[in-house]
């Protein structure tokens, strides 16, 4: 019996409509198209589930906060699933506040959804984490303190707050290798 082919028609879509959505951008400070972070969390996520709008979700899940789509264009486009695992995977910015002055309670806000998120988003989610923590990690290894500098909290107490709480958040994937490598990563970065 043949094995029947994957359909990879949606993943497809997400992956050009990613692409074209963050055309001539940068990743922050890096010199390299900024969809290679998108494609990257697809990577991760696709060693968890072969769940196609899992994977799409993973290649939109920075749209709407980094570009000038909206939920509507994503749901539109890529269905009700999808739109809700890119919203729950999509910070909250709030209003007149700059996104220095409201980086804690943004982090604390993602920390306490994510904490509630249905498995489909904390897997997600964590093509996202690992992926950032992955380049945290090699940019930690080449420059030391200097990195934080670049964020919009600058001290590295904060962002350990950020991960551990990210790492309890996501803990009910932690029979996943994604996780496994999380935890790994934080722990080499912050523990001295």
């Amino acid at each position: 019996m043949a094995n029947k082919p994957l359909n990879t028609d949606l993943l497809d879509r997400a992956i050009i409509f990613a692409v074209n959505s963050h055309k001539g951008t940068e990743r922050r400070g890096k010199g390299f198209p900024y969809v290679v972070h998108p494609l990257e969390a697809v990577s991760i996520v696709s060693t968890m589930t072969r769940d196609q709008e899992l994977l799409a979700a993973a290649a939109l899940h920075d749209t709407i906060e980094d570009t000038s789509v909206t939920m509507d264009d994503i749901r539109r486009e890529f269905g009700e699933r999808v739109a809700r695992l890119v919203e729950e995977e999509s910070d909250k910015f709030a209003e007149g506040v700059s996104e220095e002055d409201s980086w804690h309670d943004r982090k604390k806000a993602a920390i306490d959804r994510l904490a509630k998120a249905s498995r489909d988003a904390k897997m997600v989610a964590l093509g996202d984490k690992l992926s950032n923590a992955r380049a945290i990690w090699r940019d930690y290894k080449t420059i030391g303190d200097e990195l934080w500098k670049i964020f919009h909290a600058k001290d590295k107490a904060s962002h350990e707050w950020h991960y551990r709480g990210l790492a309890e958040s996501l803990s009910e994937l932690s029979d996943t290798f994604a996780y496994q490598e999380f935890i790994e990563i934080i722990d080499d970065i912050f523990v001295d």
